[in-house]
C-alpha cells in the first residue's frame, strides 16, 4: 500500500480574491434577437401557453408538464414565479414579437461560484432561431460577468436534443451520473456538462462571431456553426455526439 506523507497530500491551487457572486437579480436581460424577462403570470402565462399548446414533447424530459389547459399552465407558472432558486424568464423572439420559451437559473451556489441553466422549454417557433441561441448567450454572459466560475449544464441521458444543444453552446462534457433521480416515475440518468469562467472569454468571442449579421447569408442561413465555433473552446466533447 502506497502512503502518503498528509504534509505532501496535494490540494488544489488557490483562488486569489474570490468573492461569491450576487444572486441573478430579478431584470431583464436585453438583446438584438431576444429579450428575457423574470417570468409573470399575469405577463406571460397565457402567450405562453397559446406557443405550447399541442407540443407534449416538450415536456417529455422535464420535471413538470405537459400541461392540459391554460388555467393548469397558469398555475404552474404562478407557483413558479416566486421562487428564487429555479429563476425563471420568459423569451420573447424579437423577430416574431412573440413570447416563445423559457429558461431558469437554479442550483445558484454564489460561496462555490457555481450555477446551472436548465429547465429549458423552447416552443417549436423559438427552436434553432438566432433568438434561442443568444437567449442562452445572454444568461452566460450574465453569470460570467457577475463573478461565477462554473456554469452547468444537466439533463436527462436519453435526451439527446438537450446534449447536442449543450455542446453547441460550449459546455463540455462531463460523464453521467447513473441513476441521479427519479422523474415523473421513471428513472433518470443524467448528463453533465459545464463551462468555467477560463473558457468564458473563448466562448464570447464564439457567441459574438456567430450572431453577427455578418455571418447569415440574405436569406438567414448560417455561414459558420456555432458548434464549430465553441469546438475550439470545448476541453471534453460528449462520446455520444
Amino acid at each position: 500500500m502506497n502512503h502518503i506523507d498528509p504534509t505532501d497530500a496535494p490540494v488544489g491551487p488557490l483562488v486569489p480574491d474570490f468573492t461569491p457572486p450576487s444572486l441573478p437579480p430579478r431584470a431583464v436581460m436585453h438583446g438584438t434577437y431576444a429579450v428575457l424577462e423574470p417570468l409573470n403570470a399575469q405577463e406571460h402565462a397565457a402567450l405562453l401557453f397559446r406557443a405550447f399548446e399541442g407540443q407534449d414533447q416538450i415536456w417529455r424530459y422535464m420535471y413538470d408538464g405537459p400541461f392540459s389547459s391554460s388555467a393548469q399552465f397558469h398555475r404552474w407558472v404562478r407557483d413558479v414565479e416566486t421562487r428564487d432558486d429555479p429563476l425563471f424568464y420568459a423569451i420573447k423572439n424579437l423577430e416574431t414579437g412573440h413570447w416563445e420559451g423559457v429558461a431558469s437559473y437554479l442550483r445558484i451556489a454564489p460561496e462555490s461560484g457555481s450555477i446551472e441553466v436548465g429547465s429549458i422549454a423552447f416552443s417549436p417557433a423559438l427552436q434553432r432561431t438566432r433568438a434561442a441561441t443568444e437567449a442562452m448567450y445572454l444568461m452566460m454572459a450574465w453569470a460570467f460577468d457577475a463573478g461565477y466560475r462554473r456554469y452547468e449544464w444537466k439533463c436527462n441521458a436519453l435526451n439527446m436534443p438537450s446534449r447536442r444543444a449543450a455542446q453547441r453552446l460550449g459546455f463540455s462534457y462531463e460523464g453521467i451520473f447513473r441513476q441521479a433521480t427519479v422523474v415523473k416515475g421513471r428513472n433518470r440518468d443524467t448528463a453533465w456538462f459545464a463551462a468555467i469562467d477560463a473558457e468564458w472569454p473563448g466562448l464570447k468571442e464564439a457567441f459574438e462571431a456567430w450572431l453577427s449579421p455578418g455571418n447569415f447569408d440574405e436569406t438567414g442561413n448560417q455561414r459558420e456553426r456555432l458548434g464549430d465555433l465553441t469546438g475550439l473552446v470545448r476541453v471534453a466533447n460528449d462520446p455520444l455526439i
